[in-house]
């Protein structure tokens, strides 16, 4: 009961203390601030020859689609190096730099990200694997309207990648 008493008591002076504050103008004089103006700035007209850039994006396959899809790309150094960026940019952050879906965000998610090092994943098609990575479960989806066409193969590559030496592949 104690308790009670002292919790309705140091409400009951709070709120006086505020009272007090506001009605004899001891906070803060809002009154004398500086009104605050966004910026606005002109900004230089584009030259008449430019245009804007945006390539829409494609839609990810459909699973008809995806079995015969085959990635073009020959698996050289370079466009391994170009997957592991893009993989920086969209995939790291919840599944992890080893792919094992331990990403500091991916952990807060129920489910937590699929492991792509795993058999399942790795003996899936290409298309199959695009098709997935593009149009996952839970969050992913968004991944059709953010990874660009050209940095999807490269993905598909690194995340082949990522597969331990013993995991064997479907021959495409």
């Amino acid at each position: 009961m104690k308790w009670l008493i002292r919790s309705l008591a140091a409400a009951a002076l709070t709120g006086a203390f505020v009272w007090a504050v506001l009605a004899f103008g001891l906070g803060p004089r809002m009154q004398n601030q500086p009104a605050l103006q966004s910026f606005q700035a002109v900004l230089p007209p584009m030259p008449e020859a430019s245009r804007p850039q945006r390539e829409p994006f494609a839609p990810a396959p459909t699973t008809q689609q995806a079995r015969s899809l085959r990635n073009p790309l020959k698996g050289t150094a370079d466009e391994l190096a170009r997957g592991k960026v893009y993989y920086g940019y969209y995939c790291i952050f919840c599944h992890g730099g080893d792919g094992g879906g331990t990403g500091p965000v991916g952990e807060s998610y129920v489910p937590t990200p699929a492991d792509l090092r795993r058999p399942a994943v790795q003996q899936l098609g290409d298309g199959e694997l695009l098709r997935r990575m593009l149009t996952g479960a839970g969050h992913a989806p968004v991944l059709e309207r953010v990874v660009r066409s050209p940095q999807r193969w490269p993905l598909v590559l690194y995340v082949r990648s990522l597969a331990p030496a013993t995991v064997p592949r479907t021959a495409e």
